[in-house]
C-alpha cells in the first residue's frame, strides 16, 4: 500500500469527519421531525360504562368568584380574613389572603375548606362531632374550627369554602355562607 503524504492524510481525516458529523446531524434532525409514535388507545367516554364516573367542579371563574364575595363580605364588617376555596378532591383552587390578614389565615382557610368539603358539613357543626369521637381533629390536614362550608350540588359536595382571621369561628363562618350563596346568583 503506497504511503500517504501528511497533507493528504490530513484532508482525508478532515472529510471523515465531516462525513460522520453530517450523518450524525442528520440523523438527529430526522428523528426530531420524525412523527411521534401513536397514543395508546382511549378508553371510550360512554357514560354506561362501569368503569367511569362523572364529577362536578367548580370553574376557577366559579371559585373566584365566590372566594371575592367572602372577602367582600368580611371587609362590610371590618374583618380581615383570608379565604380558600377547594375542589371535591381537596385540591386548592382559589386562595386570597385579605388586607391585613394574619400570617396564619391563609393556610387555616385551607384547613376549614377541607375539612367542610371531606364531611359536607360547616365546620362549626363538625366542631360538635368532637365531643362524640375526639379523635378527629388527628386526621391529616383538617382543621374543625368554624368557618368552612362546603359548596352542594344535589345534596353532594363538589367544594369547600374556608374562612380563617375574623375573630371568631361563628364570623368565619358567615363570611364562608356569603361566598356559598355567591355562586347561587
Amino acid at each position: 500500500m503506497k504511503k500517504l503524504s501528511p497533507r493528504t492524510r490530513v484532508v482525508t481525516g478532515a472529510v471523515v469527519v465531516a462525513a460522520l458529523g453530517a450523518g450524525t446531524f442528520g440523523a438527529m434532525s430526522a428523528s426530531a421531525s420524525s412523527p411521534a409514535a401513536a397514543p395508546a388507545a382511549a378508553v371510550k367516554a360512554d357514560t354506561s360504562n362501569r368503569n367511569l364516573q362523572q364529577t362536578t367542579h367548580l370553574t376557577v371563574a366559579a371559585a373566584t368568584k365566590a372566594a371575592q364575595a367572602t372577602l367582600d363580605a368580611a371587609k362590610k364588617e371590618n374583618q380581615r380574613i383570608s379565604v380558600a376555596v377547594v375542589d371535591r378532591d381537596g385540591n386548592t383552587i382559589v386562595s386570597l389572603r385579605g388586607d391585613g390578614a394574619g400570617p396564619q389565615s391563609p393556610e387555616s382557610a385551607v384547613k376549614k375548606a377541607y375539612t367542610a368539603v371531606s364531611w359536607n358539613a360547616p365546620t362549626s357543626e363538625l366542631v360538635k362531632r368532637l365531643e362524640q369521637a375526639p379523635n378527629l381533629k388527628d386526621i391529616p390536614g383538617t382543621l374543625f374550627l368554624g368557618g368552612g362550608a362546603p359548596v352542594q350540588v344535589k345534596g353532594a359536595p363538589v367544594a369547600g369554602i374556608g374562612v380563617a382571621g375574623a375573630p371568631s369561628g361563628d364570623l368565619d363562618e358567615k363570611f364562608a355562607q356569603a361566598g356559598v350563596a355567591a355562586l347561587a346568583r
